[in-house]
C-alpha cells in the first residue's frame, strides 16, 4: 500500500516537471531535463531477450514440448522449449537453464541459428528471440509439472509437419533452417569468450565459416 505522503511527493515532483523514467521492485526512478535543450535522456531499456532451444539427439529426433497455459496451452501443438533471458544471463546459458527447467535434459550450446525481433510485444517493448541449437548431454525426460504437460523427442521430419508449423511463415521458416543444418547446410553463429577494453567477460557471436575459423585459430595462437 503506498502511503498519502509518498502520493503527495510524487504529485510535487511531476508538478515541478519531473516525469516517470521506469520502476524497478526496490525503486521509482523520475528524472528532468535541466538545460534549456531538447530532452536527451536515454530511454530506458527497450527490449526483452528470449530464447528458443532446438536440441536435437543422433537419431535426428528434436526435443519438444506442450505447454499447460499460454498461447500453445491445449493446442497440441509440440514446440521447442523456450523462455525468457534472465539480467545478467548470456544467451547460451539462459537456453541451456531453460531446457533444463521445462525438460530435465542436461544440453552443451552449439550456436544462434536466427533471431527475429518483434515490436510491441512484452509491456510494450520490443522483443528479440534467439533460435539456438544446443547437444543433448541426458535423455531422461523430467517435465516441469507447473508449465508443461509433455515432452518427448519427436522425429524432426514430424516437427516441422505439423500444419500449425506450415501454416505460421515465421514457424516454418524457423523449421526449415534447423532441417538445413542437420543436413549440413546451414552455419549459424558459435559464441567466442572474449574480453571488452574494461575487462569484463563477455560473448561474440560469430558464424563459424571459414573465416571464422581463422578468426579463432588467430585468437588461440595468441
Amino acid at each position: 500500500m503506498i502511503g498519502s505522503g509518498v502520493v503527495v511527493r510524487l504529485s510535487v515532483l511531476k508538478f515541478a516537471g519531473f516525469r516517470y523514467h521506469h520502476a524497478e521492485s526496490d525503486y521509482l526512478m523520475l528524472v528532468y531535463w535541466i538545460p534549456h535543450t531538447p530532452d536527451s535522456i536515454p530511454a530506458n531499456a527497450s527490449h526483452r531477450l528470449g530464447v528458443g532451444a532446438f536440441v536435437v539427439n543422433n537419431k535426428r529426433e528434436v526435443l519438444v514440448v506442450q505447454e499447460t497455459s499460454g498461447r500453445f496451452g491445449g493446442t497440441g501443438v509440440w514446440k521447442m522449449p523456450t523462455g525468457a533471458v534472465n539480467e545478467g544471463e548470456d544467451i547460451c546459458d539462459a537456453v541451456i537453464r531453460e531446457v533444463k527447467e521445462e525438460t530435465g535434459v542436461e544440453t552443451e550450446f552449439v550456436e544462434v541459428l536466427a533471431f527475429r525481433q518483434s515490436h510491441k510485444s512484452f509491456f510494450q517493448k520490443s522483443d528479440l528471440f534467439f533460435v539456438c541449437m544446443l547437444q543433448p548431454q541426458s535423455f531422461d525426460i523430467q517435465s516441469q509439472a507447473s508449465e508443461i504437460e509433455a515432452t518427448k523427442w519427436m522425429p524432426v521430419e514430424d516437427y516441422a509437419a505439423q500444419p500449425f508449423v506450415q501454416e505460421n511463415e515465421l514457424f516454418d521458416f524457423i523449421a526449415k533452417i534447423c532441417l538445413s543444418k542437420l543436413n549440413d547446410n546451414y552455419t549459424g553463429f558459435s559464441n567466442v569468450p572474449t574480453t571488452t577494453s574494461s575487462g569484463k567477460k563477455t560473448y561474440l557471436y560469430l558464424n563459424n565459416d571459414a573465416i571464422g575459423s581463422h578468426l579463432l585459430a588467430s585468437k588461440e595462437q595468441a
